[in-house]
């Protein structure tokens, strides 16, 4: 009898331990997770990890229920068919316009830039740096904003501020599509579609990310020997993988994509094309199935109309990674990614200074 209240008195306390054990780990395991949504619910990353596991919920919620915008427009929320697909019907269109931009003057450069509707500091630093540069080698230079319809929580007041900053510099176009990360294929094809309807008359233009440098007196003395017709050219990717990692930002499953290697395309942050491709890329656009990855689809693209894009004359011309200021180095870069928008400005300003560069 002893024997067997021992043997159960065990038991009974391997039972504790074992439950105050499980509750201890189910215990770290939620502050675990709290953590890792505390620090990365705000990052591109987290967002795009948690779309994977819960397209539909992640769509929603950032794409709000709001179905008006000051002055009257009406949108419903954009849903995608199914995920890693980007619907692109052609439907979209502008809430502000700028349709005279181009024909007023013999453009020989647009600049478009696609930025987020609140991101009036990445434009006012463009309006204060690069976007200056109007007229180089006697070549006017156009400058664009493209954004869609704010999905923040103050989506009006953020409207209404829009409307107010366009027509203080005429400088902003705003299609109806929803403003996100998952629609900046959209984004892009809407850019080319303005492109083919409202400057055929400019000779290039460059699609070119809000947090970059831009050299614009290199870029245009790059362009003054250029092909006139189905050029395009950047930081081209080549041989690049398709990548099959569910955790990955720029997951695409098989189903989706099914070939291992993408065509060749020009890296988003910063490419330049010849005007005659935005009305090809339109039509190409209406026959190739999209996907979210926009530089990759305008790729896909091209390669359905069997047009090559072409290296620059130099590959340390475009850079994806920020490059340390020196003022000889950016004297003789195109484009590059910077750590910050301070940083964009000041080394804009110094290297304006007079003065050797190297």
């Amino acid at each position: 009898m002893e024997v067997s209240e021992e043997r159960r008195q065990v038991q009974s306390n391997g039972r504790c331990r074992y439950h105050r054990s499980y509750v201890i780990f189910t215990i770290l395991l939620i502050l675990s997770l709290c953590y890792y949504i505390i620090v990365y619910e705000n990052s591109e990353t987290w967002t795009a990890t948690v779309s994977l596991f819960f397209p539909e919920t992640f769509h929603n919620k950032i794409n709000v229920s709001q179905t008006t915008v000051s002055g009257g427009i009406s949108a419903e929320p954009w849903k995608p068919p199914e995920p890693y697909y980007v619907a692109y019907p052609n439907n979209y269109s502008f809430v502000i316009n700028e349709p005279e931009k181009c024909q007023k003057e013999n453009v020989f450069l647009v600049l478009m830039i696609p930025v987020a509707p609140g991101n009036m500091a990445a434009r006012d630093a463009i309006r204060s740096t690069w976007g200056t540069e109007k007229l180089v080698a006697d070549k006017i230079i156009s400058v664009l904003f493209l954004t869609g319809l704010p999905t923040s929580q103050d989506s009006e007041k953020l409207q209404e501020d829009l409307l107010q900053e366009s027509e203080k510099y005429h400088d902003i176009l705003q299609s109806d599509f929803w403003d996100s990360y998952y629609n900046l294929t959209i984004k892009t094809v809407v850019m080319l579609e303005w492109l083919s309807a409202y400057c055929q008359n400019a000779s290039y233009a460059m699609k070119i990310d809000s947090d970059m440098f831009l050299n614009v007196k290199n870029l245009v003395n790059m362009l003054l020997p250029a092909p006139k017709q189905n050029y395009m050219t950047g930081l081209v990717a080549r041989s690049a993988m398709v990548l099959r990692n569910p955790h990955s930002k720029w997951y695409l499953p098989i189903t989706v994509y099914s070939p291992a290697l993408y065509p060749p395309y020009a890296l988003g942050l910063g490419y330049v094309f010849s005007l005659d491709l935005a009305g090809k890329l339109v039509k190409a656009a209406q026959l190739v199935k999209p996907v979210y990855i926009e530089d990759v689809y305008i790729g896909m693209c091209m390669n359905h109309l069997g047009i090559a894009l072409t290296d620059p004359p130099d590959g340390s011309l475009f850079n994806v990674f920020p490059v340390d200021y020196n003022r000889c180095r950016y004297s003789k870069l195109i484009a590059t990614t910077t750590r910050s928008l301070q940083n964009q400005v000041d080394f804009w300003r110094d290297l304006q200074t007079p003065g050797p560069y190297c």
